[in-house]
């Protein structure tokens, strides 16, 4: 199977290139540099081009704080040019997979959010990306969109490498603790997307909206927890992880307070379910820490 892969260089991205082999999966990888993915006529002739049994839109504008102060640049790289990767695949007769989020959700639900909850995004970031949403239905019925939330891997930027920098440098960490949601390591997404791309190869109709998410919830605040204690016998390092309030940490971009996803939906129909996400944790701070 081919893949046409946009956001190549990003954390996801670079886990899908990295586990293709090992899935007989071939992937030509486009980055931002490669090309805009909001030049329409650029998305055209790359898709044209490279021919593809499928394309996977992992490309995104994830800056959720900066976003409040640069709208239209989110909207373009979030909002429209789903838009027009879905009219492209259209024309070539090639299904999409496109990457979104939690943060279309406005967090105020109790319990998990299931692929039926209306969406209410509370920010800029959350608003492009349910209006990417919206463009990849309108453009084309061949498609997967998967939400996901609190991604995290060995490559890019994340919260884990961001803590494991943080606890090497300093005794004390204060991170928000009523904010819940369920860690998603890179590891998992990537098999999630070639589950996905074997029922396509077998013509599954299996169209629409999917939750993808690791299994079990926790606070950032317990997320932090688990990576500084997976990290200390490494680093032999154990800084105070102190509980605080979203109140106590402001930031530009209002965050759901609850960002739990329900991944029972796309475990049913594509038999793929993500791990404990301790366990994912565990292992990405192995591989970052000593390199194995």
């Amino acid at each position: 199977m081919r893949l046409l892969l946009f956001g190549a260089a990003g954390q996801l991205g670079s886990e899908i290139l990295a586990r293709a082999p090992e899935h007989g999966v071939e992937v030509q990888g486009l980055t931002r540099q490669d090309l805009d993915i909001t030049d329409a006529a650029a998305v055209a002739r790359a898709i044209a081009a490279g021919r593809p049994h499928l394309v996977v839109n992992t490309a995104a504008y994830t800056a959720v704080d900066r976003a409040e102060g640069e709208p239209a640049l989110a909207q373009a790289v979030n909002g429209r040019a789903p838009g027009f990767i879905a009219a492209a695949c259209a024309a070539a007769g090639v299904p999409l997979v496109h990457l979104s989020t939690d943060y279309v959700f406005d967090g105020t639900k109790v319990g998990a959010y299931v692929e039926t909850d209306p969406v209410a995004p509370l920010g800029v970031y959350g608003e492009s990306k349910r209006a990417g949403e919206e463009a990849v239905r309108a453009g084309l019925t061949e498609h997967l969109i998967l939400r996901t939330s609190w991604v995290y891997g060995p490559y890019g930027r994340n919260f884990l490498k961001t803590i494991l920098r943080l606890a090497g440098e300093r005794d004390e960490l204060t991170i928000v603790a009523d904010q819940r949601g369920c860690p998603t390591a890179t590891r998992d997404l990537a098999e999630a997307i070639f589950a996905a791309a074997r029922r396509v190869d077998e013509g599954a109709a299996i169209w629409g909206t999917y939750h993808v998410a690791g299994q079990g919830t926790t606070s950032w605040h317990g997320f932090a927890t688990v990576i500084v204690e997976a990290a200390r016998p490494f680093t032999g390092r154990s800084p105070v992880v102190k509980a605080i309030a979203t109140a106590d940490y402001p930031t530009p971009a209002l965050r759901p307070a609850n960002s739990e996803l329900d991944s029972s939906r796309f475990a049913e129909v594509f038999g793929f379910r993500a791990a404990p996400w301790q366990q994912r944790v565990g292992e990405c701070v192995s591989l970052l820490v000593r390199g194995s």
